[in-house]
């Protein structure tokens, strides 16, 4: 028998009805069950033809029965229906999420009543659910984030202003200290999503080097005691003396998951005490499992949110973020860095009366030889012979970061030239010799991707050492730095260790030969608003350019400063804003930086019409303010010959 004879025969129609996975009813417009075919004894539990002479109305969830009924109602008026959602009461007594198609028979037959091609879709409903909580969740966290990073803005904002208005040392110190806490906390925050976005794309790596648990313990802990002490809670731990052995693992991310659980034991506990317990679960084979226990008597877990307290963006209660604060991110980071490292995690917690997080992880056992050498700490005191005389050059468009940078490069005796873009960073290293670029990523005119493949193609640079400063430090931004032809990364914000680490511990860069040229710095006379070190670097030092440059500046701005004149008096705001925008790259270029923010501000309002009296009052200063500097380049520049 061929197809065609199979379709003529219509055996087809016991696959697709009798066999088939939908489940099909006839029913009457009063909802008598006239048929059903053998998928309701699979879907629904219900054996063959036993529904038949029932009411269809009778298995639907009484909540939902009259807006069925009401469908059912309107069905009547159709040929067909689509997508009819409906819950129906299985043999089990459980609910099952079914949606029909309607064939009514009265359009084709004549007969009142109708095809329902029911199909399961249960599994879609617990899906849509799930989505819908987990978008809860995510929106959820995302307001946290914002609450989080805002608050300590606001706080460094606040003791900023605080510092301006001539505080006492001892003021000042304390305005300091805030300041410092406050972005200790915003890189906590950022940490912790950089942590789950390297975890969860498959790319965090794991060191596997010796330590001794006695050695890493007590100074973690000590970090704690002014915490605990202020809250009046005791903070005490206790190590089995089997420990007191090599380990081979990552100690880094064992101190990760130790913070974050002792952190959060005392953020939840207000009485009573928190205490760690670390002891040997089992040895065997040379692998030590090391079983860490943190508990405390705190606020406790209620019992059903146990079983989602590890989840992302999950914690125990939504107002759990407002009295406490947190990401929500803690314990999906430790659940996850404890299990990729073969390990296990879980709590005991009764609401009310404290929590007990227990962490197994296990441990290859190590040899005293397997200690290597410790790196010694930067600070103060640490030795900077290496960094003298060495040539950076700062690729950086935002002038905190810039002036934060230049100010560590300056203290190691650093020689430093910048650039406020790509485009200037590399006519910068045409001219002069480097020993290593500091890029930061994103950037006007050209970004830092863009530039270091334009560098890597010049025959001198091709091996010059370029990091990124990046505040982008995903998986993703990282390989797309070294797709780019960067030797490595350093995420935003840095310490002064983390730029020397990664400069000499990491990079191993040193100056280059004494013989070879320096940046050069060319001075501008005392008391000018205006730098031309840009158009200097760009020309390589050529006077006949820098004329030309500076004689167009002295011949095009003064017509715009009539323009805008005229715009003030007629009150045309959208074209005051068109004029300055022209001429804001020319006052970059001759590194009139006094002005920047009159012309961003002149520019932004004007445009958007707001704050217009100021705006008045800013142009007319910016105005006289070129008056005073336009003469001033006449005769200094113009008017002084070669």
């Amino acid at each position: 028998m061929n197809i065609q004879q199979y379709v003529n025969k219509g055996s087809f129609y016991k696959a697709v009805v009798e066999d088939g996975s939908d489940v099909i009813f006839i029913v009457d417009f009063t909802g008598n069950i006239q048929y059903h075919n053998a998928s309701a004894s699979q879907t629904l539990g219900y054996r063959s033809k036993s529904l038949i002479g029932k009411n269809f109305f009778e298995f639907i969830r009484p909540s939902t029965l009259a807006e069925l009924q009401q469908k059912f109602k309107e069905s009547q008026k159709r040929a067909y229906t689509e997508k009819v959602e409906f819950q129906f009461l299985c043999r089990d007594q459980t609910y099952r999420f079914l949606e029909f198609n309607a064939i009514n028979l009265k359009h084709k037959e004549g007969l009142p009543g109708f095809i329902l091609d029911c199909r399961d879709i249960t599994q879609r409903k617990k899906d849509e659910a799930e989505l819908v909580r987990l978008q809860k969740a995510k929106e959820q966290f995302l307001a946290n984030i914002s609450h989080e990073i805002r608050t300590p803005i606001n706080g460094i904002a606040g003791m900023v202003n605080l510092l301006s208005q001539n505080p006492s040392p001892d003021e000042h110190e304390t305005y300091l200290n805030a300041i410092k806490h406050s972005a200790e906390n915003l890189k906590v925050i950022i940490n912790d999503i950089l942590d789950l976005a390297a975890i969860e794309s498959g790319k965090l790596r794991f060191e596997k080097i010796a330590f001794n648990l006695t050695d890493l313990l007590p100074s973690l802990i000590s970090t704690f005691t002014y915490q605990a002490r202020e809250k009046k809670i005791s903070l005490a731990y206790d190590i089995d003396e089997k420990l007191n052995k090599i380990l081979m693992g990552d100690p880094v991310r064992l101190n990760q998951i130790l913070i974050n659980l002792i952190s959060n034991a005392v953020k939840f506990t207000h009485t009573g005490s928190i205490r760690v317990q670390c002891t040997v679960e089992r040895e065997q084979r040379k692998i030590c499992w090391v079983r860490l226990e943190v508990s405390d008597t705190g606020v406790g877990i209620p019992e059903e949110k146990l079983a989602t307290i590890f989840e992302s963006f999950s914690q125990a209660d939504e107002s759990v973020t407002r009295r406490y604060g947190g990401t929500g991110l803690g314990l999906t980071i430790v659940r996850q860095l404890v299990e990729l490292q073969d390990g296990k995690i879980h709590v005991v917690s009764k609401e009310h009366q404290g929590s007990t997080f227990i962490v197994t992880i296990p441990y290859p056992i190590g040899q005293v030889n397997d200690i290597m050498p410790q790196m010694p700490r930067l600070d103060k005191t640490h030795s900077l012979a290496n960094t003298s005389q060495l040539r950076v050059l700062l690729v950086e468009d935002n002038d905190i970061n810039r002036l934060y940078a230049r100010s560590i490069l300056k203290n190691w005796q650093c020689y430093i030239d910048v650039a406020e873009n790509g485009l200037v960073a590399i006519e910068k290293i045409k001219n002069n010799a480097f020993d290593v670029v500091l890029m930061d990523v994103q950037m006007p005119v050209m970004d830092g991707y863009e530039a270091t493949k334009a560098i890597r193609l010049m025959e001198l640079a091709a091996e010059l050492p370029i990091i990124a400063l990046t505040a982008n430090a995903t998986v993703k931004d990282v390989e797309k730095c070294f797709a780019a032809g960067m030797n490595d990364y350093l995420p935003k914000p840095f310490t002064p260790e983390d730029l020397y680490r990664k400069l000499f511990d990491d990079l191993k860069i040193k100056p280059l030969n004494d013989a070879q040229p320096r940046p050069a710095r060319v001075t501008e006379p005392e008391g000018v608003m205006y730098n031309l070190s840009y158009l200097r670097n760009v020309s390589g030092n050529n006077e006949d350019f820098i004329r030309e440059m500076v004689s167009t500046f002295v011949q095009t701005v003064p017509p715009v400063l009539t323009e805008m004149q005229k715009c003030l008096q007629e009150k045309e705001w959208m074209r005051l804003s068109r004029l300055i925008h022209q001429i804001k790259p020319s006052f970059i270029l001759l590194g009139i930086d006094a002005l920047r923010a009159n012309i961003l501000f002149i520019e932004e309002n004007s445009k958007a019409e707001t704050s217009l009296s100021k705006v008045t009052q800013t142009t007319k200063e910016f105005i006289a303010r070129c008056n005073t500097i336009l003469p001033q380049l006449s005769r200094d520049i113009l008017m002084t010959q070669p």
